[in-house]
């Protein structure tokens, strides 16, 4: 029975409706911004692949297993990006054939 109590005291419908706009209107600049940062986070780990990647090739290499856990988290990276740009282009194409 207290727990019908508790639900009830969540407001209204109009007041949930209210914080869900709040929620819209900065929702979308909060993921772009996400996005942003995710993309940069990955580019920044392909740089230092590249930078592993070319101390091998010319023999500076200090660590063989750091070296190859940096081409291997660049390659785990890129895969993740790739799989969420495929999905939001899934999405995108989905939203497209809906009718209005």
């Amino acid at each position: 029975m207290n727990n019908i109590k508790n639900i009830s005291s969540l407001g209204s419908t109009a007041d949930l409706l209210k914080g869900k706009t709040a929620i819209k209107s900065t929702g979308g600049e909060a993921f772009a911004q996400q996005l942003k940062s995710a993309l940069n986070e990955v580019n920044e780990i392909q740089e230092e692949k590249e930078v592993a990647v070319a101390d091998l090739a010319t023999g500076q290499v200090k660590d063989l297993h750091q070296a190859a856990i940096a081409i291997g988290k660049a390659e785990l990276n890129m895969k993740l990006m790739l799989e969420i740009r495929n999905k939001a282009l899934n999405a995108y194409k989905e939203l497209g054939r809906t009718q209005l």
